[in-house]
């Protein structure tokens, strides 16, 4: 069964959030999910305020159902850098794979990657991937999440009977 992923984005950022800068990455989160083919519940832009994310996040996962939010920015050693903390928070099971893979293959392409904090996790039947704030970083990423997204959220539904087939290649675990 082919399921169309319903999605949220979230873009924490201050100086998008006051207009002084286009939000890049939000945009380059949006085509890709919709090229997955994803539904886009939300696009929120938010200052980095851990209260705020986490609120959003909430929001996201259990007004709206969301099966997949994506966060954008607040990932780095910046003091208000906390997107990670915030999810942290909110989530009820970490995904370690998820950012392992992400700044694995992030940093054969640029080796400050190895400073993304960004971590991934379940609340309920959403999975929530913090993702950088760079659009490169953003489009690296979604070299690697992209052929597992629907994957993972037909694990979270459910929905998968058989791993061998659900992923094209053959020798995928979960």
């Amino acid at each position: 069964m082919t399921i169309m992923l319903k999605a949220g984005i979230l873009t924490a950022s201050d100086r998008s959030h006051r207009g002084e800068r286009e939000d890049k990455s939000g945009m380059i989160l949006k085509e890709n999910l919709e090229n997955v083919p994803a539904e886009i519940l939300a696009y929120q832009v938010i200052p980095d305020e851990k209260e705020e994310i986490k609120k959003m996040l909430i929001h996201l996962a259990d007004v709206l159902h969301c099966d997949l939010i994506l966060t954008t920015g607040g990932t780095g050693l910046a003091l208000r850098d906390l997107t990670p903390e915030a999810t942290r928070e909110v989530i009820e099971k970490e995904i370690p794979g998820i950012a392992e893979a992400l700044r694995a293959a992030s940093m054969l392409k640029k080796k400050t990657a190895m400073l993304s904090r960004g971590i991934a996790g379940v609340r309920g039947r959403t999975l929530i991937i913090n993702l950088p704030g760079s659009p490169k970083a953003i489009e690296d990423s979604f070299e690697v999440l992209g052929p597992v997204l629907k994957h993972a959220v037909e694990l979270l539904k459910g929905e998968v009977r058989d791993c061998q087939t659900s992923l094209s290649s053959p020798h995928s675990h979960s």
